[in-house]
């Protein structure tokens, strides 16, 4: 310390009070996604609400919550965290559910199925949104959300378009919403239609836009075609990585033609199929004993259903509204688009 100096003991409880323990920024989100998920659990109870599964229970309340009360701002680093962590985490011990048998299942011609779908509505999406005259990097964004995986591909697909921050919002909403409804619909159009758990599997996989969503919807329908269902969505998620090196790529020489520098982060891969991958495996030797069965799968769909509650606590449906009708309109063609294609292919050759 200095001659004439005084010494301020202020400053160093100035410091201490910036000390915060490691992850309480998340708490309060996590906290709030994590009592929805228990509600949605505690509401199957109710007469008339066991025929939802608690994890469109869970995405529903969330959104209530959040549109009508709003999400606190202290909530939002947990909510992001289990949108993205927490969902992550759970996608990966559902893999302790499959076995590589059934993975295999899904055999050349779903495979062949998912990838026309995939493609076929990226191809159209991006002719829909040059007819509405929706803006290019949007209309990617919406594409990308639509035809693979949602937020994670409209996040994933901003590393190379570097659209406007609105832009990534009001897709990530768009994808969300329409997602949600068919969460919602397609069981119901699924037992109109009398379709078995392999055929209604395959329809949700291949076309519902979110793998918790995915889940939701498919296991709807029973065991068999929620396991087959994330099984086909998880096919078409491992087809995010080498889209958006296809889309960098496009951009770069889209760049370059231009005379500018390209400068783009590489795109991320979405190691948590890895982890998937890896818990399929485990499962597969047979060395996971039954009697922890219950308790792994009662974890997972908790967690799926926190990360919904959280997917919901996001959703602001004045967003839409904020971008004009011309997007909304790019999205629900896209909705449609897929939800149809793909039930004809599955109809067809399933």
């Amino acid at each position: 310390m200095a001659q004439n100096e005084v010494y301020d003991p202020t400053k160093r409880t100035g410091k201490l009070s910036k000390f915060t323990l490691p992850g309480a920024r998340i708490l309060p989100g996590l906290a709030l996604a994590a009592a929805i998920a228990a509600l949605s659990f505690a509401l199957r109870y109710l007469p008339g609400l066991g025929m939802f599964s608690p994890l469109i229970l869970a995405i529903l309340i969330g959104m209530a919550f959040h549109n009508v009360i709003g999400t606190p701002a202290a909530a939002k680093p947990g909510v992001s965290f289990s949108l993205k962590r927490v969902l992550r985490a759970g996608i990966v011990l559902l893999g302790l559910q499959l076995t590589a048998q059934q993975v295999f299942a899904v055999g050349g011609v779903g495979f062949a199925l998912i990838a026309t779908t995939l493609l076929t509505t990226f191809a159209f999406t991006t002719w829909l949104g040059r007819v509405l005259g929706v803006e290019a990097g949007l209309t990617q964004l919406i594409a990308a959300g639509s035809s693979i995986c949602g937020a994670s591909a409209v996040i994933a697909t901003n590393t190379v378009t570097c659209a406007r921050d609105e832009d990534v919002a009001y897709a990530v909403a768009c994808v969300t919403i329409f997602g949600s409804l068919s969460m919602v619909l397609m069981p119901l159009v699924g037992g109109m239609l009398q379709m078995g758990p392999h055929a209604f599997g395959l329809w949700t996989g291949a076309s519902i836009h979110e793998v918790a969503q995915v889940v939701a919807a498919a296991y709807a329908r029973g065991q068999e075609a929620g396991e087959f269902g994330t099984i086909a969505k998880l096919t078409r998620v491992m087809m995010l990585a080498p889209m958006v090196l296809m889309l960098g790529a496009a951009a770069t020489r889209r760049l370059r033609s231009q005379g500018a520098a390209a400068d783009h982060a590489a795109p991320p891969v979405p190691w948590f199929v890895l982890g998937f991958i890896a818990m399929v495996g485990l499962a597969s030797t047979g060395w996971v004993p039954e009697a922890a069965i219950p308790y792994t799968t009662g974890t997972t769909q908790f967690l799926l259903a926190t990360a919904l509650a959280a997917m919901g606590l996001e959703t602001d449906m004045r967003k839409l509204v904020a971008e004009g009708l011309r997007p909304a309109l790019l999205g629900g063609g896209a909705w449609v688009f897929i939800s149809l294609f793909s039930l004809s292919l599955v109809l067809l050759l399933a």
